[in-house]
């Protein structure tokens, strides 16, 4: 922990403590690169005419620029105008009370000698430093602060005394950020795009020269993969710095990057996945009688609030749908699950299993990232102990692999298996593996689910066109939570697995349930009562009546997500055939009338919609007593609608608005414009009188000085 204090018109007290952050600040004037915007906010934010005593946040992972923003910003000249004393506090995650308070009163009250302030209390160091501030105006940098146990013993320092004060904290933690300041929203750090990269990485490395014109196509490559990121940058221009500027010693670290940092592919992760796995692996333990999803949901919030995961896309009802991991953190733990056994990522290409090396990991994960050389499996993963390894996870597109299926068996512990990504039929494979709990898999032949007890997630895809059958056992199957069975893979009559059964067998546990048409439709669903989502595809004109008759039975139940698949079939449309619990619906190829549309208003929780040729007809003109009350997210994706009018009490909480390939349409009504929760209209493969209503509206919104709306255009070939 470091401090240093100033008071303003002392140019000898301008840094009386600067230490280390002091010395970090000189090798991060260049690396202020990309922050314009951000600075300005800041500086803003600082200056505004709130009298009362502010706390701003600056929030965000580790190396993205904080310190550096907050720096820049506590050295601007104005700053130090406006602020009688001005004061920087390091604290980083071990934090001495003592030690700060003794630095602190040491930079405020001049006069007193170390010795006097180390006879102090620390309640009495607290008193001096308050009245050191006590009717002065302002400015303490608290940088690198971990938690609210340290923000309550610090704040107790700060006086308000509605003298336009103010406090700039920066920190890794949201929760901590929201905590501090709970009436000033943090400011979320943002990672630098390509072009300020490319700026401070070659202005790290030639200051103001430019860059060898032969290392320029090298070297943006090298910094595409830092993902903005500004300390990754500085690093790697700081290795490069050291080294003649030639190709040759580039391409040598281009080469080696995975040694460095260990830069994959880019790639967003499925939450809903990685919360199966979670849940898979026992990693989440209860909480207050809550889902274990539910739990889960916290744990993965509370990584984000850390920022040790980002946030990805959202689902159109707002929850996460895809997380990120930065690549500097990523290979981190990598290398640290690699180091305790907890976990080994290999490649086609890598040689860790090879003979010899004495290495019992606990699960595996497999990437045949260059699959069209490989038609076997490589020969050194022969050297995987198969005794120790719980989790096996393939990655990759669809290919096939011989002799796959025989080298997983081999893994007889396994409780995870994911071989989703491989086109080879597993089915005999699944049956040999009785610890399985995670099983994603494609099959040419229906799967012995007999010793399974412990299967929690069962995800399946048919590889042939024949029709399979799942065993009768799957109804003995009390622990699964989620079940995906792909086209032509049907669930048994759950009666004909209770003929020899004195009680009726349920699947209490069941939340997730995805499946084609089953004319056992009505008895599963009775079965299943805890069901959250349900997916139903490939329904036919003879089992409308099923359907609808299954339906109903969801009245009473929690299920939140629908979608119905029908083979261009109207469904008909009443309101009593959905549950009131509804928020999430997708119908495709029902081919109902607009007019039907009125029946789905009628869902009172309804908040995502999503419609694929659901309806047919020219115009929809909606009434006024159509309201969608709740309705937040709107998709229509294909249809012959030319005409549309509505006005904006038909959707009162519209979020989003996304078209796509509505080729007749005339005209988005202009009514839309006037919802005041409008974030978004997206347009994509639509008439051009669409796209120049889109445009109209955003334009009449912003002449009304709403600047929030966003209509985004997406050209394609």
């Amino acid at each position: 922990m470091q401090i240093e204090f100033s008071k303003y018109g002392s140019k000898s007290a301008e840094a009386t403590t600067y230490s280390s952050s002091s010395r970090k600040y000189s090798t991060e004037q260049n690396t202020f690169v990309g922050m314009k915007d951000e600075f300005n906010t800041i500086l803003d934010r600082l200056t505004d005419q709130t009298n009362d005593l502010t706390v701003i946040s600056l929030v965000g992972m580790g190396g993205i620029g904080k310190t550096t923003l907050a720096r820049k910003v506590y050295d601007n000249p104005s700053i130090r105008c406006r602020f009688d004393k001005l004061a920087w506090v390091t604290i980083s995650e071990v934090y001495g009370e003592r030690q700060m308070l003794l630095e602190l009163v040491s930079s405020i009250i001049r006069n007193r000698t170390d010795d006097n302030n180390q006879k102090m209390s620390n309640d009495q160091l607290i008193e001096v430093a308050y009245r050191g501030l006590k009717g002065k105006r302002f400015l303490v940098v608290i940088d690198d602060i971990w938690s609210t146990q340290d923000w309550d013993q610090m704040r107790r320092i700060f006086p308000n005394d509605n003298n336009k004060s103010r406090i700039l904290l920066t920190t890794r933690l949201n929760y901590v950020a929201d905590y501090a300041s709970p009436d000033s929203p943090p400011h979320g750090m943002s990672f630098l795009s390509l072009d300020d990269s490319w700026n401070l990485f070659t202005g790290r490395l030639f200051k103001t020269d430019p860059c060898p014109p032969q290392l320029i196509k090298i070297g943006k490559h090298i910094i595409q993969q830092c993902r903005g990121l500004p300390l990754s940058i500085v690093v790697i221009a700081g290795l490069l710095c050291k080294m003649d500027p030639t190709h040759s010693n580039w391409k040598k670290v281009e080469e080696n990057m995975n040694s460095f940092f260990g830069f994959p592919e880019d790639i967003e992760i499925s939450v809903s996945k990685l919360i199966k796995l979670w849940i898979a692996e026992l990693f989440v333990k209860g909480r207050s009688n809550k889902r274990l999803e539910v739990v889960a949901e916290e744990y993965l919030d509370e990584l984000i609030d850390r920022s040790l995961i980002l946030a990805g896309t959202r689902k159109p009802a707002g929850r996460m749908k895809t997380c990120k991991i930065h690549d500097l953190l990523r290979q981190l733990c990598i290398r640290e699950a690699q180091f305790e056994n907890f976990m080994h990522v290999l490649n086609d290409n890598d040689y860790t299993f090879s003979e010899g090396i004495n290495i019992y990991p606990r699960r595996v994960m497999l990437s045949l990232v260059t699959h069209w050389k490989h038609l076997y499996v490589p020969k050194h993963w022969s050297g995987i102990t198969t005794n120790t390894i719980h989790s096996l996870i393939f990655t990759g597109n669809s290919f096939q692999v011989y002799l796959m299926p025989q080298f997983v068996s081999q893994f007889k512990l396994l409780k995870v298996l994911d071989v989703f990504s491989i086109n080879s039929n597993f089915s005999w494979v699944i049956s040999k593996l009785v610890h399985l709990r995670y099983v994603a898999a494609n099959i040419d032949g229906a799967p012995s689910l007999a010793k399974l007890w412990n299967l929690q997630t069962l995800i399946l895809r048919n590889s042939t066109r024949r029709d399979l059958h799942l065993p009768l056992e799957m109804w003995t199957m009390s622990e699964i939570r989620h079940l995906d069975i792909g086209r032509n893979i049907h669930l048994s009559d759950p009666l004909e697995a209770e003929s020899h059964r004195e009680q009726p067998l349920f699947l209490n546990n069941l939340q997730t349930l995805a499946l084609s048409f089953s004319p056992f439709l009505a008895e599963i669903l009775r079965r299943t009562p805890n069901l959250r989502k349900l997916k139903i595809v490939d329904i036919k004109h003879d089992d409308m009546l099923v359907v609808r008759d299954s339906l109903i039975l969801l009245q009473a139940t929690e299920l939140e997500t629908l979608a119905i698949q029908t083979l261009q079939i109207p469904i008909t449309l009443s309101s009593d055939i959905f549950p009131t619990n509804l928020k999430q619906l997708r119908l495709a190829w029902t081919r109902n009338l607009w007019e039907d549309m009125a029946v789905l208003a009628n869902l009172r929780n309804l908040e995502m919609l999503k419609i694929y040729y659901a309806f047919d007809g020219t115009e929809w003109r909606p009434t006024e007593d159509v309201v969608f009350h709740k309705l937040k997210y709107l998709q229509i994706i294909i249809g012959e609608l030319e005409r549309w009018t509505a006005v904006n009490d038909n959707f009162p909480m519209l979020e989003k608005l996304i078209l796509y390939g509505l080729f007749q349409l005339e005209e988005i009504p202009q009514d839309i414009g006037e919802i005041t929760t409008l974030k978004l209209i997206q347009i994509e493969k639509c008439s051009s009188t669409a796209v120049s209503s889109a445009k109209k509206i955003q334009e009449e919104q912003e002449s009304w000085g709403n600047y929030e709306l966003q209509v985004r255009i997406i050209e394609t070939g």
